[in-house]
């Protein structure tokens, strides 16, 4: 116990001294199980796990969805997104956020990546809001709010990792994030909702799409809810598995911006580059975590949690609250992903060693999964760390980071209730893997 509780100390100075995350968590693995093993056996499981990791069958579905995010991104369908739902919603109040918030999700659904998303979406969603006298803290809010749904909306490359720490079926993992994530997006439109209501200035209508002009922009989404049928269903339908489906995506994407003249030799150099580098990025990340974990493992902290939580005899509801808790601290002051891959492997074993009300034992981690990615949404638009703010605030020199944190409230608070309905009602999260083939 002591042990890992230095451990966890050392790291979080490293950690504070801006030392890489991954570099950091390898490092206090390593010297770690030196010092409660031996240093050749460190040494022996440093090599194995790096190498494990980067041969690893089931992670290969990560380089392959980020290269389809990737050719996606380089696709324009962000465009044809914002288009169709603006067609429907831009002539509401705050309905050209309302459209980006529906935007961002459907660009999650072929993406996987937060980041990426609001990236993304801010290039295409904040010309048409400031041309109609959007506030920049609602413009901005939705944006940073809409793109944390790349995350869990599947394919989701978090979920991918947590499914490989835990050993979960990442099939489930995808079809468990689908509910959730549809929740979120009526939820953050909510927001909107809220927002333009307390000031009508914030968010002004447009004009009114005809439905000649609606049904147009809608057929021009056809290559997203395609790709995104393509997986999901192939997936839920025990076509194939998720590996394949990662591979299937990646090809569907490729030739959809191949076909849309939106590829040169030059610019599918740069996709594969940056595949590459943001996919060394995980697995460096990852293979910290692992070595982490397995010190954590031979420090016995798990295994000690779990006794004492059962000797304290705390109903497992109280437990849960606690670990959300832990959660939401760590998120102010954590990168999503290092958050994720350093608490995963203490919290996991405490979870599944127990029996919640109207969760099957069987698909216990698949419902922690979500309220763990929930949990890291918020995080991605609350201060100060908040990932999402900072990718805004990166692109749009002329917005104050103060404006836009201001402007993702009302969305983390619409975040909280649905992390409460989510741990409430857990069927909304496993009715459909458990209908799985």
């Amino acid at each position: 116990m002591i042990a890992s509780l230095l451990g966890f100390a050392v790291l979080l100075v490293l950690v504070f001294l801006r030392v890489p995350i991954s570099l950091a968590m390898g490092i206090v693995g390593y010297v770690g199980i030196g010092i409660l093993i031996n240093f050749p056996a460190a040494g022996t499981l440093v090599a194995d796990t790096a190498y494990s990791t980067g041969v690893s069958y089931t992670l290969s579905v990560v380089p392959l969805f980020v290269l389809m995010g990737n050719f996606v991104t380089r696709a324009g369908l962000s465009d044809e997104l914002y288009t169709a739902s603006n067609a429907f919603l831009g002539h509401r109040p705050g309905g050209l956020a309302k459209a980006t918030i529906v935007a961002c999700g459907g660009f999650s659904a072929v993406c996987g990546s937060s980041i990426a998303t609001a990236a993304t979406m801010a290039r295409v969603t904040i010309p048409s809001m400031r041309k109609y006298g959007y506030s920049d803290a609602l413009a901005t809010g939705a944006i940073a709010a809409g793109g944390t749904l790349g995350i869990l909306i599947p394919p989701s490359v978090i979920l991918v990792l947590y499914g490989v720490m835990t050993e979960s079926d990442i099939g489930k993992l995808f079809i468990a994030g689908v509910l959730p994530g549809l929740l979120g997006i009526l939820f953050y439109m909510g927001a909107v909702q809220y927002t333009v209501w307390r000031n009508p200035a914030a968010g002004p209508p447009a004009e009114r799409s005809s439905w000649a002009q609606r049904l147009e922009a809608l057929r021009h989404t056809w290559a997203v809810i395609g790709l995104f049928m393509l997986i999901i269903g192939g997936i839920y339908g025990g076509i194939f598995t998720p590996t394949e489906a990662a591979g299937i995506g990646a090809t569907g994407a490729f030739l959809i911006a191949l076909f849309r003249g939106k590829l040169t030799f030059r610019i599918t150099l740069e996709i594969f580059v940056e595949t590459v580098q943001t996919t060394a990025m995980l697995f460096t990340v990852l293979i910290g975590a692992i070595i982490f974990a397995q010190f954590i493992n031979y420090a016995d902290l798990p295994s000690i949690l779990s006794n004492s939580i059962r000797e304290a005899q705390l109903p497992p509801l109280v437990v849960l609250l606690a670990i959300i808790a832990v959660y939401l601290v760590l998120g102010c002051v954590m990168d999503s992903l290092a958050m994720i891959l350093l608490t995963v492997p203490v919290f996991y074993p405490i979870i599944s060693d127990m029996t919640f009300p109207g969760v099957d034992p069987q698909l216990a981690l698949i419902w922690f999964g979500i309220i763990v990615v929930v949990v890291t949404e918020i995080s991605l638009i609350t201060p100060p760390i908040g990932m999402n703010v900072f990718v805004l605030n990166a692109m749009l020199a002329d917005v104050k980071t103060s404006t836009i944190f201001r402007g993702v409230t009302p969305f983390w608070v619409a975040d909280i209730f649905r992390l409460t309905l989510l741990v409430l009602v857990p069927s909304i999260s496993l009715i459909l893997p458990s209908l799985m083939k």
